[in-house]
């Protein structure tokens, strides 16, 4: 008998699938508050193996701390303003109702009060393209327009660390390491250059399996379109 597929083999939940989340250090999201703005000092700056940015440690003037992505550009004791009616000037967080169009921003919330969710990994940098009645238009680090609520925040700036990956790696080995911290499996091998046994796809003789999978199969049967209505490039008519 071959082994297990990797798709069986993850949801077995193996250590080697998962991440050290022991290593983790601190969740990011902003402060849960109300109208107005809060100061906060940066207390120290964190290499999270989390995530791809560097984390900056923040007390506020209430005496709590959070955990955020740092700005590029930051030091230790500089000090932030947040809040919805923060000012928009570098490094603060407010609302996008507060920034101006063309101002660059990174750390959006998706729905007011959510902590931020998008625009969060190294070098990430959005831009406020324009604004109409109750709503955001942002172009996003893919190119993509998306539209947000007024009331989400966003912190104004750029996410640090970009340039990361212009970096070589020049090793497996640093790719594995690289990898592991996220529960990520390295190297992976292609199905249709394992042995018969191994795989749906392999062997020498016939490459690939029928093309199109029932939604009802087994784990081991879903490799490739499964539940697929279609496959293939999309035909044009013909011009007369």
């Amino acid at each position: 008998m071959g082994k297990r597929l990797k798709q069986q083999r993850r949801g077995k939940g193996t250590p080697t699938y998962k991440a050290k989340s022991h290593r983790f250090k601190a969740l990011t999201k902003y402060k849960e508050e109300k109208d107005g703005e809060i100061e906060a000092e940066v207390k120290d700056l964190i290499n999270d193996p989390s995530r791809t940015s560097i984390i900056m440690e923040i007390q506020y003037e209430t005496g709590e701390k959070g955990y955020l992505p740092a700005p590029e550009g930051v030091q230790v004791k500089d000090r932030i303003k947040t809040g919805y009616q923060a000012k928009p000037e570098l490094h603060n967080i407010t609302s996008l109702k507060k920034i101006p169009e063309g101002y660059p921003i990174y750390n959006i919330e998706n729905t007011p009060g959510d902590g931020g969710k998008i625009a969060r990994s190294s070098g990430a940098i959005s831009w406020v393209t324009a604004k109409e009645k109750g709503k955001v238009q942002v172009t996003l680090p893919s190119k993509r327009i998306k539209t947000f609520h007024p009331e989400c925040r966003a912190t104004i700036g750029k996410a640090a660390g970009g340039g990361r990956m212009k970096k070589p790696i020049l090793k497996a080995g640093k790719q594995h390491h690289k990898k592991k911290a996220r529960g990520q499996k390295f190297p992976t091998v292609r199905g249709v250059k394992m042995a018969a046994v191994d795989h749906p796809f392999g062997g020498k003789g016939h490459h690939g399996a029928v093309t199109k999978k029932g939604k009802t199969g087994s784990p081991g049967h879903h490799v490739g379109s499964f539940g697929a209505s279609r496959t293939g490039r999309k035909k044009g008519k013909k011009k007369k």
